[in-house]
């Protein structure tokens, strides 16, 4: 009975083995949100994307995770042929819909790692951003394109300029250090919007800052950005 015992667990041993030796995936998806090839800027960790690989069992993602800030993403996978998308109410833009109101999907064929930027329709654009420091504060002039203008169109909220210590720069508290805000009925005109914002005590100091510019779109969760500028102080 021991042998037979003994044998057992070798065979249970050699089969976890196995399993646990199966070779990790090589093959890099990779790219980034874009506007007719511009690059679309997003909140780091909040605009989330998924994809599906049909088959074999799996019903649920392989990969829910989410953009970087500047809009790109990344995932390790294995050669085979995916699904991905991004949920409805996901970004700063629309997605492409199904008739039946869910999000459309991009088919992937993974032989090898590629690079696959994803086509979005942003509401609106900021456009010529100047981010300069002079003194005591931080000032930011900018353009603002209405891109999405029929009956999905949306009012600008609000505008920001914010400030951080790090090169992630946000409205969440924890990634800046001061902002200042514009509603959007008090922007009077689209072409020539411009913001300052005083430069706080920094501690431990450091001659340098970090500074971007936010657009919030009435009834849309996340906010499009400028791309981040380092700042000598």
């Amino acid at each position: 009975m021991k042998i037979i015992i003994a044998i057992l667990s070798f065979s249970l041993f050699l089969c976890a083995c196995d399993k646990d030796n199966y070779d990790p995936p090589t093959a890099l998806l990779s790219g980034k949100l874009v506007y007719q090839g511009e690059a679309i800027n997003v909140e780091f960790n909040q605009v989330p994307y998924q994809l599906y690989q049909f088959g074999f069992g799996k019903t649920g993602a392989v990969s829910n995770t989410s953009f970087t800030q500047e809009g790109t993403y990344s995932v390790l996978l294995f050669n085979g042929t995916y699904k991905l998308l991004i949920p409805n109410g996901q970004g700063p833009f629309l997605w492409k819909k199904l008739p039946n109101g869910a999000p459309d999907s991009i088919t992937v064929t993974m032989n090898g790692s590629q690079q696959l930027d994803l086509e979005v329709m942003p509401y609106y654009m900021i456009r010529t951003p100047q981010i300069t420091a002079a003194g005591n504060n931080v000032t930011a002039t900018f353009k603002i394109e209405k891109v999405i203008t029929d009956a999905n169109a949306r009012n600008i909220e609000r505008v920001n300029l914010y400030l951080n210590k790090t090169t992630f720069v946000s409205g969440n508290g924890n990634y800046n250090v001061a902002n200042v805000s514009r509603t959007g009925a008090n922007i009077t005109d689209p072409n020539n919007v411009s913001l300052t914002v005083a430069i706080p005590a920094i501690v431990p100091a450091q001659n340098y800052i970090f500074a971007r510019i936010g657009l919030k779109v009435a009834g849309v969760e996340d906010m499009i950005f400028s791309p981040v500028v380092k700042l000598t102080l």
